[in-house]
């Protein structure tokens, strides 16, 4: 295997460790950086799209997985593929939107590896309806310290759910059979509406979201006074035919998503400020239409709409970003905590351009998955704001006081005592790691800050 020391962060770009990056071109390959771990152990890492420091390891190994991406059976018929863990969400797009078939959930990004999704059980616009990635997962092959296991949900559910959000500290997982959903166009028929406030927002969710395959809400979380968390909902379902105007249906499942710009290496700290970011969110509020109906739009634009823009986590600069996502249960308490949270980021006038919400279905049965019946609040903000330790540290209070829980995909700075009272079968997770992992080999960053394992 190829092997360098090289400076590793998250997404977000903030507490970069130093570890030796491997990369693995077979399972054998795995096996074998698993035999041979340093103490400080080993963790997978796939398209480092998790924002935190979830697939770093100071002084240790990280298994960069990308290169272990062949795509092996494609079953049209029967909806479903296998494939390596390196395998991206984008890569799969490329090879099956124009056979018809689409990844049943995907988050809001398609630079993420298969492997990847399943670690961090990712969601996307439709958890209200088809729940998050693993419940699509029919089996996985993963290496652990113990050997290699051949996993499904029904033959070995305790490891199967403990892998589903566990952060790839049960194992590297190097290769997945996946249900698709079927579709017959590449386009998205999409409906908007621009609500005036919060509880406009979450009322008109509440009332219609279930008529939609996938729903989501942009959040201006800058606005004051009576606007204060006005928003333009988007929901949509895939186009039929028929739908689609005449220039289009000769080709309804033509797919050629591509990169329209490149943020520049280099931006200077700051240029996200309140001034910059309020003056956005106004212009990006007023474009959208108070009430549209049928537009038909390329999945792309609707999926992944940042895509386009490569390597757009720069334009935070060289101190990066955080992205704080929690979700809370519905009911009052719930919904009380959303406000609570959205009146603090807007009197702290947090700069966040990228602010959504969303409605989660029921959950699944991984023990450190993240999503439940509730709402979900996900933003990103300059990690060099002023006060934004505070103003974090207050709303994990809020969202562990309603029962809620942040997201471990997207977390960055939160405390061993926050995270463990928000995820309940953390014992049970560690039970079953402990017998796939009895020496410790599989390590983090984020296991050992969290204190995880």
């Amino acid at each position: 295997m190829d092997e360098n020391i090289e400076l590793l962060t998250g997404w977000g770009g903030t507490a970069p460790t130093a570890t030796r990056v491997a990369e693995p071109h077979s399972p054998g390959d795995v096996r074998e950086a698993i035999a041979e771990a340093p103490d400080r152990g080993l963790v997978a890492r796939g398209l480092a799209r998790s924002y935190g420091d979830a697939a770093q390891n100071a002084g240790g190994v990280v298994l960069r997985m990308t290169e272990l991406a062949a795509v092996h059976d494609v079953d049209i018929e029967g909806a479903g593929v296998t494939v390596d863990a390196g395998v991206s969400l984008e890569q799969l797009m490329r090879l099956l939107v124009p056979l018809g078939l689409f990844p049943m959930v995907t988050p809001g990004t398609c630079q993420v590896t298969v492997g990847g999704a399943i670690a961090a059980d990712v969601h996307g616009k439709n958890h209200h309806g088809v729940g998050s990635f693993c419940n699509h997962v029919e089996a996985f092959t993963l290496e652990t310290p113990q050997g290699t296991r051949h996993v499904t949900p029904d033959r070995d559910p305790d490891v199967f759910w403990a892998t589903a959000g566990g952060m790839g500290l049960t194992g590297v997982v190097t290769q997945a059979r996946l249900r698709m959903k079927r579709i017959r166009t590449s386009r998205i028929r999409m409906d908007t509406e621009r609500a005036s406030d919060l509880d406009d927002a979450m009322s008109r969710m509440e009332q219609r979201d279930s008529d939609y395959h996938y729903s989501v809400a942009w959040i201006d979380v800058m606005a004051r006074g009576s606007h204060m968390g006005r928003s333009v909902i988007t929901r949509g379902d895939f186009a039929e035919p028929d739908e689609l105007p005449t220039r289009m249906r000769s080709d309804p499942l033509g797919f050629k998503p591509s990169t329209v710009l490149t943020a520049p290496p280099w931006f200077p700290n700051g240029l996200l400020n309140k001034v910059s970011v309020r003056a956005f969110n106004e212009l990006w509020f007023r474009k959208a239409p108070r009430h549209q109906e049928g537009a038909i739009v390329p999945l792309a634009s609707f999926h992944h709409p940042l895509d386009f823009v490569h390597g757009w986590n720069r334009i935070y600069g060289t101190r990066g970003f955080l992205q704080y996502q929690f979700v809370v249960p519905y009911g009052p308490e719930g919904e009380a905590a959303v406000r609570t949270a959205v009146e603090r980021l807007s009197a702290h006038g947090a700069p966040s351009f990228r602010a959504v919400l969303k409605r989660f279905g029921p959950g699944n049965p991984g023990h450190l998955s993240f999503p439940m019946p509730g709402w979900t609040l996900t933003l990103d903000v300059p990690a060099g704001m002023p006060g934004l330790a505070g103003l974090c540290d207050g709303l994990d209070e809020v969202v562990l006081e309603a029962g809620g829980r942040l997201y471990l995909a997207k977390e960055s700075r939160a405390k061993p005592w926050v995270i463990h009272p928000m995820y309940p079968r953390l014992d049970e997770w560690r039970e079953i790691r402990a017998k796939l992992d009895p020496g410790g080999v599989l390590r983090s960053d984020m296991a050992r800050r969290l204190d995880l394992c």
